[in-house]
């Protein structure tokens, strides 16, 4: 017991003085101290060192989840979400999770067992004055819960405008040419710093409660220390307590150390409060359903036989229909033009076939079985895609147009290149294959650009090929030359072209006149145009143009 150790101790240190001397004995006491101290740092140093890849692996798996998350989504999710909120929930929020919860769980289960050794010690000391204290310690639960549940509902606040401030960011970075061309730098940095004042006056409120923890314990502490001190001395002095007053004393002294852990909890119980906002906002993402479901029993596609087939397909976003009734036939080895105004639905008929998006209403079927059948990666993988706005990665040449090819050699990148009539333009660049294109591909041409997305489609060689308006923002000499590597791509392929320049489409085996959702002409180019309709309209506006 402590008694028999602080006993032992003793003799020891008077034996040392007896025969070494005072000095040595000062010496042997200093290094006894000394050891202490430096065994207590040490584990205190190896509980953090062997904590650290707990600590970050549980980070690191929450960002693998939800960034896993993210990707698996479906496009519609994202028309509702805004990307800078997006990014604020995968860095700023895990962040926290890991400042406010994480750093907190030593202390969170640490202290109350400290809490408990002690109250059990007062518990055996005086059952009847501890009862009194056990009464008390509720009303600064309960206090000390009101703080932390304002404390939760404001961090969601906070979590919230720095997703704002994010969304604001990317959103400027963007559109910073159209920024710079309208004149509207101080517009834009209004609308930041507004948003900006507004988190940093969250914060404040938040830090204000989140500090208001370790004050706040530690006075209810004492407060129910003198409350203690004061009722157990009338007990101890009018002689109706079971201690002496030696005895309460050291009662007391217990008690004080109780102080300090509670304090200490306190402040972990504040941090993983403010943490939980983020863990919600996490949640919300990781607990999104995808509404693109692949069948437990999915059936594999390697290859594309006979006919892909639109049967009375509807679809909506929200509640507007922004396809109707559409039926469609595409045969293998044809190319099926879809025309109209902007806004008709064209790029949502063809975002159906690799399911972006499911129908409302209706089925797409490829050789029979409906898409929703098929397991989604094989679906994929006999779909190429090129779009309007060609998306180019941070890579370099070689990469981009290896994207989503696994173990592409420079022969088979090269040689798809120049079918995309890239080769030329690649090799005049610093590196070659190897040299960088920028953010987006921002070191490119619109023209250059389009033509390594065609590339891309080019080395994956995939029997179906979707062209959504891929030379509408083009110059002539540009749209030459993607046209050109367009026809050589599209060379005993399954097309299905969505055009702004009909002049690109005249060749089509049918051509589709899309109007409000609804298809409402087809046919070749010579018989659309004999027929004086919706078609005729079109082509006559753009020859005028």
């Amino acid at each position: 017991n402590v008694k028999a150790i602080a006993h032992n101790f003793n003799y020891l240190i008077s034996h040392v003085i007896l025969t070494r001397g005072k000095v040595s004995a000062l010496v042997f006491v200093s290094l006894v101290i000394l050891t202490f101290i430096f065994l207590k740092n040490m584990f205190q140093y190896l509980s953090v060192y062997f904590l650290a890849p707990v600590r970050t692996g549980v980070v690191k798996d929450i960002r693998n989840a939800i960034f896993s998350k993210i990707i698996d989504l479906p496009l519609g999710y994202y028309s509702g979400e805004r990307k800078g909120d997006i990014i604020s929930r995968i860095t700023t929020d895990v962040n926290e999770i890991e400042a406010s919860i994480i750093r907190s769980l030593d202390l969170f289960f640490r202290e109350p067992v400290m809490i408990i050794v002690y109250l059990g010690s007062l518990i055996y000391m005086s059952p009847g004055l501890t009862l009194f204290v056990l009464i008390l310690l509720p009303i600064s639960g309960l206090i000390i819960g009101r703080i932390g549940r304002t404390l939760r509902r404001n961090s969601a606040r906070v979590q919230k405008s720095m997703g704002s401030l994010l969304s604001i960011i990317e959103e400027a970075i963007g559109g910073l040419r159209i920024i710079k061309a309208f004149n509207a730098e101080e517009k834009t940095n209004e609308k930041f710093f507004q948003t900006n004042d507004h988190y940093t006056r969250l914060m404040i409120k938040n830090w204000r409660r989140r500090d208001l923890a370790s004050p706040l314990s530690e006075f209810l502490g004492v407060a129910i220390l003198i409350l203690v001190m004061w009722y157990g001395g009338t007990l101890v002095l009018g002689q109706k307590s079971e201690l002496s007053s030696a005895e309460f004393i050291t009662y007391i002294g217990i008690f004080s150390q109780i102080i300090n852990p509670a304090k200490q909890f306190t402040n972990a119980y504040y941090s993983v409060v403010k943490g939980m906002a983020s863990v919600d906002r996490v949640n919300y993402i990781l607990d999104t359903k995808s509404t693109i479901v692949e069948k437990n029993n999915a059936l594999s596609l390697k290859e594309f036989k006979e006919a892909i087939v639109y049967q009375d397909v509807s679809f909506r976003y929200n509640t507007a229909y922004v396809l109707r009734n559409i039926n469609l036939t595409i045969e293998k080895g044809k190319t099926i033009a879809i025309v109209g105004q902007s806004g008709s639905g064209k790029s949502t008929l063809v975002d159906l076939l690799p399911r972006f998006y499911d129908v409302t209403e209706g089925d797409i079927l490829i050789d029979g079985n409906s898409v929703k059948d098929y397991k989604i990666q094989d679906l994929r993988n006999l779909i190429g895609y090129v779009n309007q706005d060609p998306i180019l990665f941070n890579d370099t040449f070689f990469n981009n147009i290896a994207f989503g090819v696994d173990h592409a050699t420079e022969e088979e990148v090269i040689n798809a290149a120049m079918v995309a009539n890239a080769h030329e333009f690649i090799m005049s660049s610093p590196e070659g294959y190897q040299t960088f294109v920028g953010d987006r591909g921002g070191n490119l041409s619109g023209g250059q650009r389009q033509r390594i997305s065609i590339a891309r489609a080019v080395l994956k060689n995939p029997p179906i090929l979707i062209l959504d308006e891929a030379t509408s923002s083009l110059d002539s000499e540009s749209e030459r030359l993607v046209q050109d590597a367009l026809f050589r791509l599209m060379k005993n392929r399954t097309s299905l072209v969505i055009a702004h320049r009909l002049s690109t489409v005249q060749h089509a085996d049918e051509i589709c006149v899309l109007h409000k959702g609804e298809i409402i002409e087809r046919g070749k180019h010579e018989e659309l145009l004999k027929r004086n309709g919706a078609y005729r309209r079109l082509y006559d506006i753009q020859m005028f143009v």
